[in-house]
């Protein structure tokens, strides 16, 4: 019994996994100036820089921008990936479990 809940549950992580890469999130700061894509998976995807909004002399702004930007995105790609493993825990619970599903959102 134990050992298929344990196989369904790592065939269910395979599938979360393989859901959140197609979920995409993006982030920007500095007024659009570094704009961040990322996967739910909290992998970065892109990043791109609007030229005009950013002082390329001044590093530590352009450095502040793009860790804004790239933790904007991981923190949204962090509540997907808690949103879908919500889903996995519910899904796992027999039917008629009652209110127990309330437990996990």
């Amino acid at each position: 019994m134990f050992g298929d809940l344990m196989g369904n549950m790592k065939e269910q992580q395979k599938e979360m996994r393989r859901k959140l890469a197609e979920f995409k999130v993006e982030a920007e700061a500095g007024n659009g100036a570094v704009k961040v894509v990322a996967n739910a998976n909290r992998e970065l995807l892109d990043i791109q820089f609007d030229k005009e909004k950013l002082d390329w002399e001044d590093t530590e702004m352009v450095q502040d921008f793009i860790i804004a930007a790239v933790n904007k995105a991981l923190e949204k790609a962090a509540e997907k990936e808690a949103e879908e493993a919500q889903n996995i825990m519910k899904n796992m619970l027999p039917p008629g479990m009652g209110d127990l599903g309330n437990l996990f959102g």
